[in-house]
């Protein structure tokens, strides 16, 4: 750092002005060099390029979009980060890279009466002087009135009213069920995910097609609200674990509700896939780890992700964007499923 500056009591961040005096040129001279404007000779631009570079000096967002009505800055809103968004995450940051865009990654943190809704607030909060566009994972309303460029990952109400990026869910489900189908389970229970998301009625859709499509009935008493979440999951699993006719076989609307029901098998002292097959829905990195490594349906996360980040950036150059795309699922079988038990114990 040039000596002139010396250390400044209080100082926060390197400005503008220090960046000026650290390089001998005014102000201006500094803001045309940031900004890519001509008029500087290049001996000197190289010079402040490098003074930039070494005092770590950064634009403010704010100020930024105050000059140029743009930030250079993605948002990516999720509800919460649990494994499903963190994976988007991965998939939205390779796809990003190399675009000249930055990302920013908010969490509504909204649980219970709060979660309807949260996307409006957190748009909001960053649109406009933050942030550019944004990609908002499962959001519950439809964003088509946002004042900036929105794509919605696996929206609660699926695709209407804005541009919206998901997997096929329904057909994902019938290949679940049908595998499971296929190793003659015929007690097949089923997890439900939340009711308010469209991607969690299509899952049951597709197991309920299925079952009818082979012939079986729907035995209602085997779906149970898994809400997505292990904890709950794992409750529901050990009343289905403990019926006289208990199930052969769950397919749970997620993987996260697959690890609960997993764990509700190993109190009850059942054997997976020996005694109780199981299916997930996701395809999160656990699934492979879990004991025995869980068969899920996989949605292909990073696609989903990099379709989402190349619609935003399409419409972020004033171009017409596709309105939706609805990516395959693949069956991913792995050991927690197998041929159902010729007899089952009943466990208690």
């Amino acid at each position: 750092m040039d000596p002139a500056l010396g250390t400044r009591p209080g100082a926060d961040r390197v400005t503008i002005g220090d960046v000026a005096r650290a390089a001998g040129v005014s102000i201006p001279t500094v803001s045309k060099v940031i900004n890519q404007r001509d008029g500087v000779a290049p001996a000197t631009m190289l010079r402040v390029q490098q003074v930039v570079a070494d005092l770590g000096y950064e634009t403010s967002l704010v100020a930024r979009s105050l000059r140029s009505s743009r930030t250079g800055v993605v948002g990516i809103l999720v509800p919460e980060f649990e494994p499903f968004s963190t994976e988007l995450l991965r998939g939205i940051s390779r796809a990003t890279t190399g675009t000249g865009y930055e990302l920013l990654a908010y969490a509504g943190l909204m649980t219970g009466v709060d979660r309807p809704g949260w996307e409006r607030r957190s748009l909001s909060r960053l649109s406009g002087t933050l942030i550019d566009g944004a990609i908002v994972v499962t959001p519950t309303t439809a964003l088509s009135s946002s004042s900036i460029p929105v794509v919605a990952i696996d929206p609660h109400t699926g695709p209407e009213g804005h541009a919206t990026v998901d997997a096929d869910n329904e057909a994902g489900a019938v290949q679940a069920v049908e595998h499971l189908l296929a190793l003659g389970h015929t007690r097949i229970a089923h997890l439900q995910g939340r009711a308010d998301l469209a991607s969690a009625q299509l899952r049951e859709a597709g197991y309920r097609a299925a079952l009818a499509a082979a012939g079986f009935p729907v035995d209602e008493c085997l779906l149970r609200d898994g809400g997505y979440q292990e904890d709950q999951s794992a409750a529901v699993a050990r009343d289905l674990l403990a019926l006289d006719d208990r199930p052969t076989a769950v397919f749970a609307a997620n993987d996260s509700s697959a690890i609960g029901v997993l764990r509700a098998a190993a109190e009850a002292g059942l054997r997976v896939p020996e005694d109780l097959s199981v299916v997930g829905f996701d395809d999160v990195p656990q699934a492979s780890t879990t004991t025995p490594p869980l068969t899920t349906v996989s949605q292909p996360l990073a696609e989903l992700g990099s379709h989402a980040v190349e619609m935003l950036l399409t419409m972020l150059r004033g171009e017409p964007a596709t309105d939706h795309v609805r990516l395959p699922t693949t069956l991913r079988v792995r050991a927690s499923t197998g041929p159902a038990p010729s007899a089952v114990t009943t466990a208690h």
